[in-house]
């Protein structure tokens, strides 16, 4: 019965992935709600142009769906794992959809415009975000497999 109840020792590892993971979607969430609530004032703010802002103010309605669920996944499975919850691993499961099917519509369906020199390195993006989706959803998948997620 002991065996039953008993869980996996929460390894040292789980606290900074869960802190460096919220730290990186609690940016992400922040970008989301300046976008979508200040608009053209903040992506100015962050440097972008008149042609960036025209692409993404003509992004399809149906985009806001992966975006959602790409950055609010991410915030709510790294709160999940903090809490060493198995639903971790669905959220950043949803997360990482949202960020594939985000990052195939910016590369490859509808490419934005070419960004100015200092911000050349955003180019990567979403590709890193995709990454970091994947990696975390690796993570809370074998954590949850260890016993370590109720």
């Amino acid at each position: 019965m002991t065996d039953i109840l008993r869980t996996q020792r929460t390894p040292w590892h789980l606290w900074l992935v869960g802190v460096l993971s919220l730290l990186w979607s609690g940016f992400g969430g922040y970008d989301f709600i300046q976008t979508t609530t200040r608009g053209e004032v903040y992506m100015r703010e962050s440097g972008f142009g008149d042609d960036m802002i025209a692409y993404f103010n003509a992004m399809p309605a149906w985009m806001y769906l992966p975006w959602t669920l790409g950055v609010w996944g991410a915030v709510i499975g790294s709160l999940l794992l903090l809490a060493r919850s198995r639903w971790a691993v669905h959220a950043f499961a949803l997360s990482l959809l949202g960020a594939v099917v985000s990052l195939i519509y910016s590369k490859f369906i509808n490419p934005p415009p070419a960004l100015p020199p200092e911000l050349a390195m955003m180019e990567w993006m979403p590709y890193v975000i995709a990454l970091i989706a994947a990696f975390l959803l690796w993570y809370a998948w074998t954590m949850a497999k260890k016993g370590v997620l109720r």
